[in-house]
């Protein structure tokens, strides 16, 4: 395998080079060359980094849209037919009460070392309310409908989609992929409204997460919410549900009972998704089992921005509301989606983790809210 520093940069899909117009950013798939231990030998990595910019917020300084956005800000926004003025920001309001408490934050066997999931670490934290759900197409309306907002897809004209949602007629038309994770493409028009591109939309799935939105776009919608992204730790506590050192928000066993607790991908990734556990996409946000918070889909469907930047070396002393490291060039991202499988993307469980730049968007990415009692 080719080491990471020659496959930097596999392929550029771009519009044009040296600017600060969003419209002329590029698109550029990053190959990410970790393999899950448990896959075969000669597996590739799941390009769950893959699907990065180039030469976007992160390296520009652009501060994200947040006081714009706001709750305050918008309170006489003009109303769109069937949007309403944000109460609690016109999103369905549910959260839940997350108790303070101290749990043991990452892992000492991990399923992915490099991605620094280790070593297991003492946290404590205060209290603090999480929605019951990813924030859906629905609740993303809402937003848009009463602040006008503009997606980064939007602006930057296209996204990262799983290439088995494509049509071969829109596939046809890309001629650009990763090496090690073809299944990413770059497509014009993609973004929350369309999916899988201009020819689709979101109709049928108001209920299902909201995705191809970037770090920088969710914490715009966290601020009209009067909300904000977790810590990674407020995270990774609310997945866990209150039990201690376990793989999944529901215990060590993937499917007790036989019975499916989260979409994950079923069959040969990356060829076929069998749709064992009802889905070979997104599921609705309110599917599967809760867990021990009342929380659902903390992995699986959807990967959640959380606001920490991206760091792999921890410490081992004990901390109290962490927040990550002061600085960086990618955010962390958790809960793997509905394209996980254990021999490719190990990733759905509440100690993985994985990265992307702030203004990066794929068909996979969503997130959720939290806020302080």
């Amino acid at each position: 395998m080719l080491s990471r520093n020659t496959l930097v940069i596999l392929c550029l899909y771009c519009y044009g080079f040296a600017s600060g117009d969003p419209a002329e950013q590029s698109l550029v798939l990053e190959p990410d060359s970790t393999t899950s231990p448990t896959a075969e030998t000669g597996s590739t990595g799941c390009g769950c980094r893959s699907p990065k910019r180039s030469g976007g917020s992160a390296d520009s300084g652009r501060e994200p849209p947040t006081a714009k956005y706001s709750a305050e800000t918008n309170q006489h926004a003009p109303q769109t037919e069937g949007a309403r003025r944000p109460e609690h920001a016109g999103t369905s309001g549910e959260m839940v009460l997350i108790p303070a408490g101290q749990f043991l934050m990452g892992t000492d066997n991990p399923g992915i070392p490099q991605d620094g999931e280790g070593p297991q670490r003492r946290v404590h934290l205060s209290a603090f309310l999480m929605d019951i759900h990813e924030v859906s197409n629905l609740d993303f309306e809402k937003f848009v409908n009463a602040t006008g907002y503009v997606t980064e897809a939007e602006m930057f004209g296209d996204s990262f989609v799983f290439e088995g949602l494509l049509s071969e007629t829109v596939k046809s038309q890309i001629s650009q992929a990763v090496a090690l994770a073809p299944w990413w493409l770059p497509v014009k028009g993609a973004n929350w409204k369309h999916p899988e591109g201009p020819n689709s939309h979101i109709v049928d799935r108001l209920d299902h997460p909201v995705l191809h939105v970037s770090w920088n776009d969710a914490t715009a919608y966290c601020s009209w919410a009067g909300k904000r992204l977790p810590t990674e730790a407020e995270w990774e506590y609310a997945c866990r549900g209150g039990l201690q050192d376990r793989l999944f928000p529901w215990g060590n066993k993937l499917n007790p009972k036989g019975q499916h607790y989260a979409n994950l991908w079923q069959g040969q990734f990356p060829a076929h998704n069998t749709g064992e556990d009802g889905y070979v996409k997104t599921s609705p946000v309110m599917s599967f089992p809760v867990n021990g918070y009342g929380l659902h889909n903390m992995v699986g469907n959807a990967w959640e921005w959380t606001a920490d930047w991206w760091n792999v070396h921890h410490t081992t002393d004990e901390l109290h509301n962490p927040t990550g490291p002061s600085t960086g060039q990618d955010r962390v991202k958790k809960g793997g989606s509905y394209m996980c499988h254990k021999s490719y993307c190990y990733r759905y469980r509440c100690a993985a983790r994985s990265q992307n730049t702030p203004d990066s968007s794929s068909s996979n990415l969503g997130f959720r809210c939290v806020s302080d009692p």
